[in-house]
């Protein structure tokens, strides 16, 4: 039996065409991006995620001289979040990066983990990717990654 998969997404030719709330995501992780470690790479990324409070969070990747034993932006800001205030949830979360010519895309291990905090926190949340003066928004990090590992 033949069956498919879509997606439906939100895409902003211009950020300054976002709402608000999403565009100051945007800048929070583009601000990130400047805390980022990537000696190696010279490829900054920086993350943000609004809590349900309000209050807005940020990591940066982290490159290290014992390949592979670097970290993402979005792990490291998921991972504090889990270890410092994990009953605030996240209600979205925004990703960029340095140098910025395409919207910055969160890789395998990062949206498996996404939806890992997704079902952990029994919220879904919008995933906000932008780079180049532009963003494409997802409802929810399982959009991203429709067939998740389960245990």
């Amino acid at each position: 039996m033949d069956k498919s998969v879509t997606l439906a997404y939100r895409h902003y030719d211009s950020i300054g065409d976002m709402p608000t709330d999403e565009r100051q995501l945007v800048e929070a992780a583009e601000a990130a991006c400047n805390k980022a470690i990537a000696t190696y790479s010279h490829f900054h990324v920086g993350a943000a995620a609004r809590l349900e409070s309000g209050k807005i969070i940020t990591g940066s990747n982290i490159e290290s001289e014992v390949y592979p034993a670097g970290l993402c932006a979005e792990r490291t800001l998921l991972y504090h979040h889990q270890a410092s205030t994990p009953e605030d949830r996240i209600v979205a979360l925004a990703i960029a990066s340095s140098p910025s010519h395409r919207e910055c895309y969160p890789c395998g291990q990062c949206r498996q983990v996404l939806v890992d905090v997704e079902k952990r926190q029994q919220l879904n949340f919008r995933v906000i990717m932008s780079g180049g003066g532009t963003a494409s928004v997802v409802e929810c990090a399982s959009d991203l990654l429709p067939f998740t590992f389960s245990l």
